[in-house]
């Protein structure tokens, strides 16, 4: 019955076509390029370079996300947190100003949005802010990513602004009695 299945999965994914080889999907817990598409499996190759083996069936009733299936352009999401007191304009301004400065990054086009800030929340510790824009070639998220925050750190610790890192205030209560002990001579 599996291999029945398989194989049927397998003829729906040959002629509709929702993955293709070369394909950046997501499966289940496995995230890679589509390498092999068979009647009965497809072969993913993981960012790690390991090849996972899945029955297309699985393809075919699961929920798959295809980054490449119109076109190679991807969304990149930098968040980030700033110490209470900082100016949020300032790190709107700053973030904008990395991502208009990356050559990855779609900026002038009638119809991709242009680079945009969020003012996330307040969070325990820090203003949290997420950066987001289009780039290219989604094959270079992680790549993008690492040179944005790279960009940030320094322009941030060049603007002053603080990165801050959780803080907890630690008690300890005793509730043993102290006892003076007095000695007569």
């Amino acid at each position: 019955q599996n291999i029945v299945n398989n194989f049927i999965s397998g003829v729906i994914l040959l002629f509709e076509r929702p993955i293709k080889t070369g394909d950046w999907i997501v499966v289940g817990g496995t995230e890679g390029y589509v390498k092999k598409i068979s009647i009965r499996s497809t072969q993913i190759q993981t960012f790690d370079r390991s090849d996972v083996i899945v029955p297309n069936s699985e393809l075919i009733s699961s929920q798959v996300t295809n980054w490449m299936y119109r076109d190679k352009i991807g969304r990149v999401l930098v968040p980030i947190g700033v110490a209470y007191g900082t100016d949020p304009q300032r790190v709107k301004e700053i973030l904008l100003a990395i991502a208009f400065e990356h050559e990855s990054v779609i900026s002038q086009s009638p119809v991709i949005s242009k680079p945009w800030v969020l003012f996330r929340t307040f969070g325990d510790s820090s203003l949290n802010f997420e950066l987001r824009c289009f780039i290219k070639l989604v094959d270079d998220r992680m790549r993008v990513i690492s040179d944005m925050n790279f960009s940030i750190e320094k322009a941030l610790r060049e603007a002053g602004i603080q990165i801050p890192f959780p803080q907890r205030e630690v008690r300890i209560i005793s509730n043993i009695d102290h006892k003076v002990i007095t000695t007569e001579e």
